[in-house]
């Protein structure tokens, strides 16, 4: 799908999600990358073979009180 040059990451690449935007849908939450990953805003991602990547999302940040 990509004519990027260079070339985005393929969809089996560990840094897929860095290839280009080429739909977003804001009011669903998700955006479709050139190398046919599905991007969800909650960090969830769809790849083409239909495989689901879990949120991933960091831990909140906790305060100690000093």
């Amino acid at each position: 799908m990509c004519t990027h040059v260079p070339g985005c990451p393929s969809a089996s690449a560990h840094d897929h999600a860095a290839a280009h935007v080429v739909a977003r849908q804001e009011s669903l939450g998700w955006s479709l990358l050139c190398n046919g990953v599905v991007v969800f805003d909650d960090t969830g991602e769809l790849l083409p073979d239909g495989t689901q990547v879990a949120p991933h999302r960091p831990l909140p940040r906790l305060a100690f009180a000093c």
